[in-house]
């Protein structure tokens, strides 16, 4: 009765938790930008100062584009000289959809397009200095003859005040997502020059998918080595005073931006410079989400002089490799962490670099999970052994706890403490058929999170009718297959019953099936509608998930057998002393 209990109690929870990921993990639903903008306005607002009025040539070329391509082995775009902005960027090995013919993942789009994100290089006043900075209209030069910006040629940049003072920008890119930035101020006006040099990562938009609690998106940041992970409604609620900003922090290095689930744009300080990073909010049309590093102390640049400060641009992919090997390189501490690890990314890190690993070496990503699940059993079979072993034990005794608890019912003290003397006399932990459980819990949790964020599912193909593990199984029962033309999830979201979804209700199945044994009639005919309620849960999942959880069950079905078959057990009580252990489960009543 107790294994039964236990059985009906973890089976419970599992429920609760799949329906739990379903309800609460899955992405968020936000409102756009233009809903949320039609909340009242935080009060005492103040908007940022007016940038410096634009010379006469640059007002009257106002509206004539001016770029540099920019063009990598991962990338093309182009840098907007008019504000020196990277407002116009596309991964060339990522497209929207699965489709040959798809438009490739735009990842930075220039202001006024269809979702504004861009990075801003720029200069401010120190206070009590009035130098002519360049601003959103000033128009950038190209030293030299270059048009394009490739990591075989560098570029620079260079705008004149008309005073003296010369802003020049060095940008060099690397062959995958990150752009190296130099400012530097070249001073010849007769007196001295103080500015802070800046850098910004500026989303004009609210993203409809804004993440969920498996996978954070929004404005992240790691300074002084700890990581800040503000939403998109803290900038909007929590902010007060110019700028509407919501979280600042200073310190040597760093780096922040806006992460998604599968992209980043992010700006990396040099780790010898003293910066202030900082998130705000400007509610002015449809609203603008700012990260923005500017240098904690001015740069005074002597008439003469010339002076600078080094920092990077990334915008790409969330590839783990990659972003670990640009930590170490340009020491961007844990600059891996705009994946949302969570809470035990000492075991989801391994994880995916782990599949990662498999993946480029198989080349499906679906067998790639495969045998990574099989060899995470491999690696917990002493705990499930353990668990099967405790479970049988606690089986054996049963008859006896229950001869306990019906003598002493009215003594609850003394039940108790017979109870354990029992436990103790044969050697039994009644906890430990749990531990191994709840030791195991998180590194299946781990698995179900790294499933949410690793890059490599993303339209990932499987066998048949999988095209994208990252998807749900695009079958459906209940319009024979597609062969009836009407999608009845559009009715209800749990008419969805997918091939791999029945898949995964029948090795539920296999797996109550063997643990009902034990169980009374009246607990087996409620626990045999587990499996339905699985099948219509998880039919939703991406195709990914499905195909792990029906494995992973197929394993366990297989891993169970052959631990019942070489399990050793202790004589049942009743039995004669001196009687040797047998394999197998409980022992057999002797002959007559």
């Amino acid at each position: 009765m107790e294994s039964s209990k236990r059985i009906i109690l973890a089976v419970a929870l599992s429920a609760l938790i799949l329906i739990g990921f379903n309800f609460f993990l899955s992405p968020d639903r936000h409102k756009t930008v233009e809903a949320q903008n039609a909340a009242p306005a935080p009060a005492a607002v103040v908007p940022p100062a007016p940038p410096v009025s634009a010379s006469p040539v640059e007002e009257a070329d106002d509206h004539q584009e001016h770029r540099l391509k920019v063009v990598s082995s991962d990338v093309q775009g182009s840098f907007n000289l008019r504000g020196a902005r990277f407002d116009d960027l596309e991964l060339i090995r990522y497209r929207e959809t699965i489709a040959k013919d798809s438009p490739l993942v735009r990842l930075l789009d220039r202001a006024g397009g269809e979702k504004p994100n861009y990075l801003v290089i720029g200069w401010e006043n120190a206070a009590g200095f009035t130098t002519r900075l360049p601003n959103e209209q000033s128009l950038w030069k190209v030293d030299g003859t270059q048009t394009s910006l490739t990591p075989e040629t560098p570029v620079t940049l260079y705008w004149d005040n008309g005073a003296g003072v010369r802003f020049i920008i060095h940008l060099a890119q690397d062959r995958h997502y990150m752009m190296s930035v130099q400012q530097e101020v070249e001073n010849h006006s007769g007196q001295p020059v103080s500015v802070y040099p800046f850098q910004r990562v500026q989303r004009d938009y609210l993203p409809e998918e804004t993440g969920s609690f498996v996978a954070y998106e929004g404005p992240i940041a790691v300074m002084n080595g700890k990581l800040a992970d503000e939403g998109y409604k803290s900038l909007r609620t929590d902010g007060n005073g110019p700028g509407h900003v919501s979280w600042t922090d200073s310190g040597k290095g760093g780096w922040g931006g806006i992460t998604d689930k599968y992209w980043l744009t992010a700006i990396g300080a040099d780790a010898s410079s003293n910066v202030r990073a900082q998130y705000s909010y400007l509610p002015e049309g449809h609203g603008a989400y700012r990260v923005t590093f500017t240098s904690q102390e001015p740069q005074v640049i002597q008439d003469g002089a010339r002076l600078g400060q080094g920092s990077h641009l990334f915008a790409g992919a969330k590839e783990p490799g990659l972003l670990r090997y640009y930590g170490r390189k340009l020491n961007l501490p844990r600059f891996d962490d705009s994946i949302d690890f969570g809470w035990f990314s000492f075991l989801t890190k391994p994880i995916l670099f782990l599949l990662h690993w498999l993946y480029a070496h198989i080349g499906n990503f679906g067998l790639a999970l495969m045998v990574m699940t099989l060899m995470v059993k491999i690696v917990l079979f002493p705990l499930a052994s353990k668990a099967a072993q405790s479970a049988a034990r606690m089986r054996l005794i049963a008859p006896k706890v229950t001869e306990i608890r019906e003598k002493y019912k009215s003594d609850p003290m003394t039940m108790n403490q017979k109870v354990m003397a029992l436990y103790k006399e044969e050697k039994i932990n009644p906890a430990g058929g749990c531990l191994p459980m709840l030791i195991q819990a998180p590194i299946f949790f781990c698995l179900y999170k790294m499933l949410n964020l690793s890059i490599d599912e993303r339209h990932a193909p499987f066998f048949g009718w999988i095209k994208d593990l990252s998807v749900p199984d695009p079958t459906n029962l209940f319009n024979l297959f597609g062969l009836l033309p009407f999608e009845p999830t559009h009715i209800f979201s749990f008419l969805h019953l997918s091939v791999w979804g029945a898949a995964l209700g029948i090795t539920f199945w296999l797996l109550q099936k063997h643990s009902m044994v034990s169980m009374d009639p009246a607990q087996a005919r409620i626990m045999q509608f587990m499996p339905i309620v699985y099948v219509f849960v998880m039919s939703s999942f991406p195709a990914g998930l499905l195909v792990y959880y029906t494995w992973n069950n197929v394993l366990t079905f297989l891993q169970q057998h052959y631990i019942e078959r070489r399990t050793s057990l202790p004589v049942p009580l009743g039995s004669r002393k001196g009687k040797a252990p047998r394999k197998g489960g409980a022992a057999k009543k002797k002959g007559p």
